[in-house]
């Protein structure tokens, strides 16, 4: 793994891969499988790894927490950032923070919550675990004015934010008044697209984002980092060309679940045995993995 301090930079050199975490039938975090699929994705370019929503780290437990970022840390290779996450619940974020103070990751992020929180509250939370860990979080804006662009530059002054993976869901993603506001007050060499290819080409061109994230990338790193070169260069005909190469398994995702669909699509691929989902996310019927199948079947993978 990477260890060196946070580098801006680093977020334009790799398409951000947001993996499931790979678990054998007991439930327990498999080191075996999660290295097949940390090892594919490496051979396909990718040198940023994001645990977070697809990872399931919202259920996973503080007892296995060590563990999994033992596992992550020594799996990685030297040059490959990891980047894990805490919470959502503030009690466990400080609880997970006290012991990512014993590895050497760059960051976090905070996953975000909607229940039982109000936008001072959050503001106030991320500062105090920020301060915890001694180091700047990543912040999620997952929901629409999650947190106003008033506390996300008060919490940029301060310095308590490495970047920001921004992830509000549009209908037309070329018109987001939200994400302008957060651009006017965060510097956006700092901020991530953060749902996959699809809005990518809108979010880093018209935007001026620097990278994206992506969970499809897990079964065609190559075909991901394909893209994200293309619109750097400005080929966006290339890039639009990938990005619609990639709709069949994210309409499967948008429909379904993206985190059971990619679960099991990794599996489906023949990457890694991902295993059983953690309760709280239900598993799929046998026709959709079927669908599921067929859409990675058509998928040039690597």
């Amino acid at each position: 793994m990477l260890t060196s301090s946070f580098d801006p930079s680093h977020l334009a050199e790799s398409v951000f891969a947001v993996p499931p975490l790979a678990r054998d039938g007991d439930g327990e975090v498999c080191s075996v499988e999660n290295a097949k699929l940390i090892r594919f994705l490496e051979a396909g370019g990718i040198r940023s790894l994001l645990y977070g929503g697809n990872a399931v780290f919202y259920h996973m437990r503080l007892s296995e927490y060590a563990k999994t970022l033992t596992m992550l840390s020594e799996t990685a290779g030297d040059q490959t950032t990891v980047v894990p996450s805490i919470g959502p619940a503030y009690g466990l974020a400080v609880d997970q923070v006290d012991i990512l103070r014993e590895y050497d990751f760059a960051t976090a992020m905070l996953l975000p919550a909607r229940d039982v929180v109000d936008q001072q509250g959050i503001a106030t939370g991320i500062r105090l675990l920020a301060e915890r860990f001694g180091k700047p979080l990543v912040l999620y804006l997952k929901f629409d004015r999650w947190l106003d662009a008033q506390w996300v530059e008060a919490l940029h002054r301060d310095g308590v934010i490495s970047w920001i993976k921004y992830a509000v869901v549009r209908d037309d993603p070329s018109q987001d008044d939200y994400l302008n506001e957060i651009r006017d007050v965060f510097p956006a060499s700092r901020m991530v697209s953060g749902i996959g290819e699809q809005p990518a080409i809108v979010h880093l061109r018209d935007f001026g984002i620097t990278g994206f994230t992506s969970g499809c990338v897990c079964v065609a790193p190559a075909r991901s980092m394909e893209m994200l070169h293309a619109i750097q260069a400005g080929d966006f005909e290339t890039a639009e060309s990938i990005r619609q190469w990639f709709l069949p398994l994210e309409d499967l995702r948008n429909t379904y679940s993206p985190i059971r669909v990619l679960h099991h699509a990794v599996a489906e691929a023949g990457i890694a045995a991902t295993g059983p989902l953690l309760p709280m996310l239900s598993d799929l019927e046998e026709s959709l993995v079927a669908k599921i199948r067929d859409a990675v079947a058509g998928l040039t993978v690597g």
